[in-house]
């Protein structure tokens, strides 16, 4: 990715940066070391690239879509799913859900693999909108799901932390 820096002495302290044209373009102080200055960019590099993702995987892979099609057929249709997406904050849990707000987050990992995987992520994280914790109850729910026992083993082949 093409950088533009625009060094100006009006700026004391911060430093911004935007995607003008696939060019990363960053505003920072006169007097800011190019030590600093390079750490700053790398870290906006990471910044845009994981927001480039977020939005590639929800455009590609539309969640709230999947999540009805699912609801359908397992719960049938009884959830009420205010919002759903990938983010690319979550690196140590596949998915995440709030039961009050009813918003379910699921990591970008998920969104690279196989889709039978991800379907058994999205079952997991929509059965705690009926039991909020990993009981006998929300068990039975998530068994619903045919393919359970095998994404489950796939998630610990690959490393990826169950529950």
């Amino acid at each position: 990715m093409e950088v533009k820096i625009i060094r100006s002495h009006r700026r004391k302290r911060t430093v911004s940066a935007k995607i003008l044209n696939d060019c990363l373009v960053v505003s920072a102080p006169l007097m800011l070391s190019e030590e600093n200055l390079t750490k700053i960019i790398s870290d906006f590099k990471i910044k845009f690239a994981k927001k480039k993702l977020k939005e590639e995987l929800n455009r590609n892979q539309p969640l709230p879509e999947i999540v009805s099609g699912l609801n359908k057929k397992y719960f049938n249709n009884q959830l009420r799913i205010n919002s759903i997406e990938y983010v690319t904050t979550q690196n140590s849990k596949h998915g995440c859900c709030d039961c009050r707000e009813g918003r379910i987050r699921i990591s970008h990992k998920v969104g690279f693999m196989p889709k039978w995987v991800r379907d058994y992520v999205l079952i997991h994280e929509m059965a705690h909108l009926i039991v909020p914790n990993h009981s006998k109850a929300f068990w039975d729910i998530v068994y619903r799901y045919e393919l359970t026992e095998r994404a489950r083993g796939f998630l610990m082949a690959t490393g990826f932390p169950l529950e």
